[in-house]
């Protein structure tokens, strides 16, 4: 790949996966929010219910877009670098060292915003910078990191089954139609290759992330 054009694509990659992760935290975040309250120890309704069912949007919103373009920034650099190196029948192989690679990079961001957005779900009269502080002070800047590597261990797996499954979806549907998948196209391959795999640690790890601030 041309130094201009990489440079072009680094953009691309940076701009559409910030733009995609901002809009989908912020439309979904009410049902994020429900879930969490579920998840809580404290039970649904001790922990909120259905009131201001927006809380923690704050730090959510604001690192939603740095994580996703971490993610597909460093997906993108993997595949760019290493998928030219194997052949054709390895590149599912590089997709899946990409999508490692990203979760790594992006839980450095997501982490500690996921652990003061769940928190302030689930603790209805502390602000995001409170929960902040109080998670410093207590627990360090390790506190931060509460979970990393539990988040890792579900996240990994599903990127590494999800990102060959969206990519294959994309050719094959391509190749049916000779021509490139249009945007809704490479969006609904997305959608299927989503459901290919169950998030089933969700449950332990919010609660994992929450528990140290409620106790």
């Amino acid at each position: 790949m041309e130094p201009r054009e990489s440079q072009s694509s680094y953009r691309t990659a940076l701009l559409s996966g910030a733009c995609a992760g901002f809009a989908a935290d912020v439309l979904l975040y009410p049902l994020d929010t429900i879930k969490t309250r579920l998840q809580s120890k404290q039970g649904f309704t001790a922990s909120g219910g259905l009131r201001n069912i927006y809380a923690g949007l704050g730090p959510a919103a604001l690192a939603s877009a740095p994580g996703a373009a971490l993610f597909f920034c460093s997906y993108e650099m993997v595949k760019w670098k290493l998928g030219p190196t194997l052949p054709t029948h390895y590149q599912p192989l590089v997709q899946m060292v990409a999508a490692g690679v990203g979760e790594m990079t992006a839980c450095m961001v997501r982490v500690p915003t996921e652990i003061i957005k769940q928190r302030r779900q689930a603790q209805q009269h502390a602000s995001a910078v409170h929960i902040a502080r109080s998670t410093l002070r207590v627990e360090g800047p390790a506190g931060l990191y509460r979970g990393y590597f539990t988040t890792l261990a579900r996240e990994i797996p599903f990127s590494i089954i999800q990102f060959p499954v969206w990519e294959g979806l994309k050719l094959a549907w391509a190749a049916q139609q000779q021509s490139p998948v249009e945007p809704w196209q490479a969006a609904v391959c997305g959608a299927l290759a989503g459901q290919c795999f169950c998030r089933r640690s969700d449950t332990d790890l919010s609660c994992f992330q929450i528990c140290a601030f409620q106790t």
